[in-house]
């Protein structure tokens, strides 16, 4: 059998009645069963979290490296994608 530590768990209000309630509805046999579980599925999403700020880094990086800000012309967009329309309504 492995070993268990008990270990005191300080929860908001909102929280406390998220884990009461599951354990009412008898999804889980005890409010230890749902902390597990919770544990469980945060550290299943820790990878996916750690490569989402990676990513987001590279594009902050990438935006940087890209050179400094130039303004844009919301008309003239408008105008070029209006002209695109066009020619390819033509085709």
């Amino acid at each position: 059998m492995a070993t268990v530590e008990k270990v005191s768990v300080a929860l908001s209000p909102e929280l406390l009645e998220m884990v009461r309630d599951a354990v009412d509805s008898g999804r889980y046999g005890s409010a230890s069963e749902v902390i597990r579980e919770a544990l469980r599925e945060w550290r299943l999403r820790q990878p996916l979290r750690e490569a989402e700020v990676e990513r987001l880094r590279r594009a902050w990086t990438e935006g940087l490296e890209s050179g400094p800000f130039v303004p844009f012309d919301i008309e003239d967009i408008k105008r070029k994608a209006r002209g695109r329309l066009i020619d390819a309504a033509k085709k």
